[in-house]
């Protein structure tokens, strides 16, 4: 059976992943992302709004023109996780497919309000869940089956799918962290991923992130995170002023962490921005998460500012707001405060503590050092970098590699100098770059069976 895997998107940046693999006749798309810092760096643009070969020509969306050199039909659309980077296109390009999108509970529900966000389109895909440790067949041959496991990232219900053909497994392998004491869901599948190495004729091709290829060690759990955030905010129970603390919206296990210990502290939560509501709202009515019954969430910015207000007529050392904002995007909640454009009022000596770190890239870099400049302008104390990341380092890497025992390695998710840490990795492990591993650009086929 030919096997030919289609570099769409995510192989010369951080974003707009999409990936294709034909298998025979049967092709399955992993992955429909959004750039975003080709968005923000647009700050009028309404992409709501753009033909989607507009967005694809100003880079914020995948080029999937390759994909009609793929002989071979669409079967299924298959994101990881809910960040734009993976699921912001399939509102703009998944209605060019006739074919179902499968994925987690949680991420299905996050591309359905994606879909109905945004009717320009017409999306009529038909949305399917599947749970990990699932399979399901694929085509009609009757030797194709896709099957989800279980892995941690900075989001919840994540999974790596894994395509299994008569010639070996094909994994995709972003995004992941490896995390055995989750704050929320259960531990990495790494039982799993070591029968698939076993199976059968093995792993044909794995498809690995690489953000953090260049960082030794191994990832902490996000315990790990939660326990640096507890210290943090227990160290501040006795400030009789104000607390802001920012995440990103789509990390549940982090936001609970944070709606826990403002209780513990004597102060009440709120969950303030569009996407802060839009996460753990629906991360609430899925079950995944059971918030206190009196948490408020507030998207729109009038209901946002009446909760300001509120806080300010009721003494800011009685509520901790968590909001969106933690890269600085010039819209979100944390920088109109900073910009001093809410009622929520900075004073000297209050305490902003950024639950995340800075995306490495050059658009997030520059607004976040603004929002930062802008908040001890108004006299805000910082506290950066409690975080762990959702990446794997290095030993992750050398651990999936040794469970996996790939005959072929592509490496994604970063630009092409980002991927040379990971190459040296895997040449440390006997592969060779243009032998079995294949650094590719958006736009390449790659054929491994022929």
């Amino acid at each position: 059976m030919e096997i030919e895997i289609a570099t769409i998107g995510g192989y010369e940046e951080v974003g707009r992943q999409m990936t294709a693999v034909r298998a025979g006749d049967d092709v399955v798309i992993f992955d429909m992302g959004l750039n975003l810092s080709q968005v923000l760096i647009h700050d009028n643009v309404e992409t709501e709004r753009m033909h989607s070969l507009d967005l694809i020509d100003m880079g914020a969306i995948p080029d999937d023109r390759i994909m009609s050199d793929l002989e071979g039909d669409v079967q299924a659309i298959v994101p990881t996780h809910g960040h734009l980077d993976h699921i912001g296109a399939i509102s703009k390009l998944a209605h060019r497919y006739d074919a179902p999108i499968v994925a987690t509970p949680f991420t299905i529900e996050l591309v359905k309000q994606q879909i109905e966000g945004e009717q320009k389109f017409g999306v009529e895909n038909d949305l399917i869940k599947m749970d990990a440790g699932e399979t399901m067949s694929i085509g009609d041959s009757g030797k194709v089956d896709l099957e989800f496991v279980n892995v941690t990232h900075s989001i919840i219900d994540a999974i790596n799918p894994v395509l299994h053909t008569p010639e070996g497994a094909v994994v995709y392998g972003l995004d992941k962290r490896m995390d055995h004491s989750p704050v929320l869901g259960d531990p990495i599948d790494m039982e799993r991923f070591r029968e698939i190495g076993r199976e059968g004729e093995g792993v044909l091709c794995y498809i690995e992130d690489c953000t953090n290829a260049n960082k030794k060690g191994r990832t902490p759990s996000e315990s790990v995170a939660r326990e640096h955030l507890r210290d943090v905010l227990y160290s501040m129970e006795d400030y009789d002023g104000g607390i802001v603390a920012t995440t990103f919206s789509s990390h549940i296990s982090r936001v609970t962490s944070l709606v826990e210990f403002a209780k513990d502290i004597g102060r009440q939560p709120v969950l303030l921005g569009r996407s802060m509501e839009k996460y753990s709202g629906t991360a609430e009515r899925l079950d995944f998460v059971d918030f206190p019954d009196d948490l408020g969430m507030f998207g729109h910015r009038k209901s946002v500012d009446r909760t300001f207000k509120r806080i300010m007529n009721e003494g800011k050392e009685n509520y901790l707001p968590v909001v969106t904002g933690h890269q600085g995007e010039p819209r979100a909640m944390l920088t109109r405060m900073a910009r001093g454009e809410t009622p929520y009022e900075l004073d000297d000596g209050d305490k902003v503590v950024f639950s995340a770190r800075v995306i490495p890239e050059p658009t997030n870099e520059g607004q976040r050092y603004q929002a930062e400049k802008l908040l001890g302008m108004q006299g805000a104390r910082v506290y950066d970098d409690i975080h762990v990341s959702g990446h794997l380092n290095q030993e992750g890497h050398y651990e999936m590699l040794d469970a996996l025992q790939p005959q072929n390695i592509i490496p994604a998710h970063q630009d092409l100098k980002g991927l040379s840490g990971y190459v040296k990795l895997c040449e440390s492990e006997g592969y060779q770059m243009g032998r079995d591993v294949h650094v590719s650009r958006n736009g390449n086929l790659i054929q491994l069976v022929e």
